[in-house]
């Protein structure tokens, strides 16, 4: 009898322990600079403020100016079935972006969700700036 509930213990805590791994936007390598002057990032000297950026991430980054005047940096990676890696767009104004693919928002504040089916926030990286540059990093 206490073999058995033992197996049953092992099939229960495997079967928790399982889940798919492509619930969440894959972790790679993030480590982005750029000046703050680039005419490219002008949309973060206001409040509110973002812009795009290719190349880093899953699907790009999205760079936000918060209310505090601090920045935020999130994978432009839908945190909605990100196996598909469909990209965020920015609204208009960029207070939210919008999978193109589900129709799921975010708030870029936080980057938490606003709009279903998406149920997780963004994957956010660290934001640095020395004044003059500004650096993204995981």
């Amino acid at each position: 009898m206490v073999k058995k509930l033992g197996v049953v213990f092992v099939l229960i805590l495997s079967s928790l322990a399982c889940g798919k791994a492509s619930d969440y936007v894959p972790n790679v390598s993030v480590n982005f600079q750029m000046a703050l002057t680039d005419p490219r990032l002008n949309a973060l000297h206001n409040t509110g403020g973002a812009v795009l950026v290719n190349g880093y991430g899953v699907a790009g980054l999205i760079l936000y100016r918060k209310a505090d005047g601090s920045y935020a940096a999130y994978d432009r990676c839908s945190a909605y079935l990100p196996q598909n890696k469909c990209a965020v767009t920015l609204d208009n104004p960029s207070l939210t972006c919008t999978d193109p693919c589900s129709g799921s928002k975010w708030i870029l504040e936080d980057g938490t969700p606003t709009k279903a089916p998406a149920i997780k926030s963004l994957k956010a990286y660290a934001v640095n700036t020395n004044g003059f540059e500004i650096f993204v990093q995981n």
